[in-house]
């Protein structure tokens, strides 16, 4: 099955031996091996990230301040005035303000970089019958996962088993109240 296959199913209408079986694991979880055999197959677990902006990009993006189009244009009008020295002194303040800018916002972008390298989620998940924590960008289809109080979902996921779980959907809904799940069986879309 091909990973568009699996984003069109819908799990919650299956029961979980429905799910665990298409999905060709159990409740001990994947073998190693066959993560590992996922994870070349369908790919790591994250988001495609957002191309990275070209230094010159973040230079021009300095010029879309209508304050510094205004020290152009008196930068313009005062040599069409005959002032070369106001000129001069005008648009070397455009240059500084601009780079100034520039490297403020370069370097922002690579403390930003460097900051998402660093974070590297984990999740517990089920291998071989035993409980190992992963990062999450190495979660595959069929995996196991194990979650606890103030965890995050890192993928999709059909939930097997539950004891009194209330999930914040806040990001997903706005809704600010913990929703109950359970793992039975919704209706079909």
């Amino acid at each position: 099955m091909d990973i568009r296959t699996y984003a069109e199913m819908n799990w919650h209408s299956l029961s979980v031996n429905e799910v665990l079986s298409i999905l060709g694991t159990s409740m001990g979880g994947l073998s190693s091996a066959e993560a590992r055999a996922r994870l070349a197959k369908f790919g790591a677990n994250e988001l495609v990230a957002a191309r990275r902006v070209s230094p010159l990009k973040i230079f021009l993006s300095q010029f879309r301040s209508i304050l510094i189009w205004i020290l152009i244009g008196a930068t313009i009008i005062s040599l069409v005035m005959g002032e070369e020295v106001d000129a001069i002194v005008i648009f070397a303040i455009v240059l500084v303000s601009s780079t100034l800018g520039f490297i403020q916002e370069y370097r922002a972008e690579r403390a930003l970089e460097a900051l998402k390298r660093m974070l590297s989620p984990t999740v517990t998940a089920i291998r071989d019958s035993r409980e190992v924590i992963i990062p999450v960008r190495e979660v595959v289809p069929g995996d196991v996962i194990v979650l606890k109080e103030g965890d995050r979902v890192p993928a999709d996921a059909r939930l097997i088993e539950a004891i009194n779980l209330q999930v914040n959907e806040a990001s997903l809904t706005g809704e600010s109240i913990p929703v109950p799940k359970d793992p039975s069986m919704l209706p079909a879309d």
